[in-house]
């Protein structure tokens, strides 16, 4: 059985289907909350009810693993995010609930930029979070990622969102050179699934990342192109965008860029190009050929949603 955290979420789903499909039996831990989950859909998948703080929880959604997927995280919810509380001392909780139960594999999501010393909370929480794991003792796999682009997810949809709703313009975070190596999802969980039965992945780090480098202002204009939206590019200090966003988060909880995102966009996220086809056997694939989930969809009206909504 396999324990698959953050099973609710963008990757989480994509990967608990993709094990399934693969015929592996799955185990995924949601939190306690007073809204039904947002399982995958048509998926057989079994359910443990725990927050991550809560160790009797844990030990008990612990029993008959024997491998877990760690994908929880919190940076999507911006200023409203708790790092400690998830990543780190989440992480810690959960590693130490996998070597009590003898959990013999364990897979982590991380960040290509990852670094105790990152000036950027998010990339700080994600090393400490790998260190807890490097030192437990279990046969780990750590995948440092690129930005992770599909449908519903939190990067070409946002930009599709944005583009569609604010007239005229879109702001760009400095000069919009930023170079980034977007990795398609079905790319990344097809990695996380073959790595399961592959045992020189075992107690290794790797950084992951599509097959091309682009500039942010590049993929706005892919994203544009597939939305058939035109709008002019104005180019803001990052700090006073920061300040924008940080007052429109108190606004809006909903909106779809936090500050964390703006810290992603604030250096270049980049890996060796060959490293998904080397390692893993598989070419992944181009941007520009896996962007028709933002075609034909009013995304302006899911913007003003899904604002509105969690604004409520």
């Amino acid at each position: 059985m396999i324990l698959v955290t953050g099973g609710t979420g963008f990757i989480g789903k994509a990967l608990v289907r993709n094990l399934v499909e693969a015929g592996h039996s799955v185990r995924t831990l949601i939190r306690p909350s007073s809204k039904s989950p947002d399982l995958p859909r048509g998926v057989a998948v079994e359910v443990a009810v725990s927050s991550l703080d809560d160790q009797r929880g844990l030990r008990a959604a612990m029993v008959g693993i024997h491998t877990v997927y760690h994908l929880a995280g919190v940076e999507q919810r911006g200023a409203y995010a708790s790092l400690m509380n998830v990543d780190i001392l989440g992480t810690r909780g959960i590693v130490q609930a996998a070597v009590d139960a003898g959990v013999d594999r364990f897979f982590y999501l991380s960040h290509l930029g990852a670094d105790r010393a990152s000036a950027f909370p998010v990339l700080k929480a994600k090393a400490i979070a790998e260190e807890f794991i490097r030192r437990s003792g279990l046969d780990y796999t750590i995948l440092r990622t690129a930005i992770i682009y599909g449908p519903g997810d939190g990067f070409t949809t946002s930009l599709a969102g944005i583009i569609s709703t604010l007239p005229y313009f879109f702001l760009v975070p400095g000069n919009g050179r930023t170079q980034l190596q977007p990795l398609w999802v079905e790319d990344l969980v097809t990695c996380l699934t073959w790595a399961l039965d592959d045992n020189n992945t075992r107690n290794e780090l790797y950084e992951v990342g599509g097959p091309e480098f682009f500039t942010f202002i590049q993929i706005v204009e892919m994203v544009m192109q597939a939305i058939d939206i035109r709008r002019r590019l104005f180019f803001l200090r990052p700090p006073y965008l920061r300040g924008i966003t940080v007052a429109l988060e108190a606004l809006f909880p909903g909106l779809p860029v936090s500050v964390y995102w703006l810290d992603y966009l604030a250096a270049n996220r980049t890996c060796a190009l060959d490293t998904v086809p080397r390692i893993f056997n598989l070419m992944p694939a181009r941007l520009s050929q896996r962007l028709e989930h933002l075609r034909g969809h009013n995304w302006r009206r899911t913007m003003l949603r899904t604002i509105f909504r969690r604004r409520a």
